[in-house]
C-alpha cells in the first residue's frame, strides 16, 4: 500500500504558498473558483453568495481556538450531516486529524508574522488507496456576512469550514456533499475499512443477547480508539423528521463516548452499571429528550444534575447520553493501520421504543 501523498489537481501546497508569500499576494484557487460553480451543480438555493476571507469575517481568525474538539462543527445549509458527524468524530482522535490537517501550526495565522500568511491551506484524504493532498484558498461562501456551510461555535475558528471546503473541492462542489454515509467520510479520513450493521434487518430489537453483544463490540471498538457514528433510516418524505424522543430520522450523529456508567446512589448499588452511549447532533441543537437527558427531571436513577462519570453522563449543548443506542456507526483508526470502521443503522421503531 502506497505511503506517498499525491497532489490533487497537481497543485503543490509548498510551491504555491512560497510563490504567494514571495509576491505578497493571497492565493486564489483557479481549480475551485469563488463562484457559483463551486457551490452548486444544479440547484441554487440562496440569494447572492459572497465569498469572504476569514479576515473579512473576524478581526482575529484562527485555525483552532482553544484546541480542537467535536463541538467545533455545526452543519450549514447543505444536507451533509454525514460529513459533519464524521468530522466531529475525527476531532476526538489526534493521530487521525493530524494526518488530515498536516502541519497545522504552520498553516495557522501568526499575528507576529502576518507577512507569512498567504490565504492557502491544505488537507489530506484517502482516495483510491492513497493519501491525496487537496489545496484550497481561504475564501468561504457567505450570505449576509455569515458562513452558509459548516462553521464553528467560535466566529474566530475556521478549521471546520476549510476542511469542508477541501472536501467539497474533492467531490466537485458543495452541493455534491448532499446525502451520504458517515462511514464513507471516515474512510476518506483514515483509509479504514467500514463495516455496516443494520439493526433493523438483523432484528436487534427482538434479541436482548444480540443487543448486549453489540454493546460489547461498540465498547471494544471505542476503547481501541475507534470512530463511531449513528444514523436512523427514513423514507425520503420523512427525512429530517424529528421524532417524539428528540432524535431525527434520516440524520447522522457522532458517537463521542461509549461506557458503562455506575450511579452508586439511589435505588442502584455501585455494582449496577448502565450501558451508555453519548451522541452529538451535527446541527448543534435538537437532542434526545428521554431518560438521562437534560429534560429528565427525575432521572432513570435519580441522578438529575449529577455526573457520575465526568464527560459521559448528561448532555451538554447538542450532545446527549442515551441507554444502549438506537443506531450507531463505529470505526477504528486506517486500513493502512489495519483499522476497522463499523457503521450501524436502524429504523425509527427502534429509536421510538428506546
Amino acid at each position: 500500500m502506497s505511503s506517498s501523498v499525491a497532489p490533487f489537481k497537481k497543485q503543490q501546497y509548498s510551491d504555491l504558498k512560497r510563490d504567494c508569500v514571495k509576491n505578497k499576494k493571497l492565493f486564489e484557487d483557479p481549480e475551485f473558483p469563488a463562484n457559483d460553480s463551486s457551490v452548486f451543480y444544479k440547484e441554487k438555493r440562496f440569494g447572492i453568495v459572497k465569498w469572504k476571507r476569514p479576515g473579512e469575517i473576524t478581526s482575529d481568525p484562527r485555525l483552532f481556538v482553544e484546541g480542537i474538539n467535536s463541538h467545533d462543527l455545526n452543519q450549514g445549509h447543505v444536507g451533509n450531516c454525514w460529513f459533519v458527524a464524521a468530522s466531529s468524530c475525527l476531532a476526538l482522535k489526534p493521530k487521525l486529524w493530524k494526518k488530515v490537517i498536516p502541519d497545522w501550526e504552520e498553516q495557522d495565522w501568526d499575528p507576529k508574522h502576518p507577512e507569512n500568511y498567504a490565504g492557502i491551506f491544505h488537507f489530506r484524504f484517502w482516495v483510491f488507496g492513497q493519501w491525496t493532498d487537496v489545496v484550497v484558498d481561504d475564501r468561504l461562501p457567505t450570505v449576509d456576512g455569515r458562513l452558509i456551510y459548516c462553521h464553528s461555535n467560535s466566529k474566530r475558528e475556521f478549521w471546520s469550514a476549510l476542511l469542508e471546503k477541501a472536501y467539497a473541492k474533492l467531490y466537485g462542489c458543495y452541493e455534491s456533499l448532499r446525502g451520504g454515509k458517515a462511514g464513507d467520510a471516515v474512510v476518506d479520513f483514515s483509509g479504514a475499512v467500514c463495516e455496516t450493521i443494520d439493526l433493523e434487518e438483523e432484528a436487534f430489537y427482538k434479541d436482548q443477547e444480540k443487543q448486549n453483544h453489540l454493546f460489547e463490540k461498540l465498547l471494544e471498538i471505542y476503547n481501541c480508539g475507534g470512530i463511531i457514528s449513528c444514523s436512523i433510516k427514513a423514507e425520503e418524505h420523512k427525512s429530517e423528521h424529528k421524532m417524539s424522543n428528540g432524535l431525527v430520522k434520516g440524520h447522522a450523529y457522532a458517537v463521542t463516548a461509549v461506557k458503562r456508567v455506575h450511579l452508586g446512589h439511589g435505588p442502584y448499588p455501585r455494582t449496577k452499571a448502565f450501558p451508555m452511549i453519548r451522541m452529538r447532533n451535527p446541527w448543534g441543537y435538537k437532542e434526545w429528550n428521554g431518560p438521562w437527558s437534560d429534560r429528565d427531571t427525575q432521572g432513570i436513577g435519580g441522578w438529575h444534575g449529577r455526573d457520575p462519570e465526568p464527560g459521559v453522563a448528561n448532555g451538554t449543548g447538542s450532545q446527549m447520553s442515551t441507554p444502549m443506542p438506537p443506531t450507531s456507526t463505529p470505526s477504528s483508526p486506517g486500513l493502512n493501520n489495519k483499522q476497522k470502521d463499523l457503521n450501524l443503522e436502524g429504523d425509527d421503531s427502534l429509536s421510538e421504543s428506546t
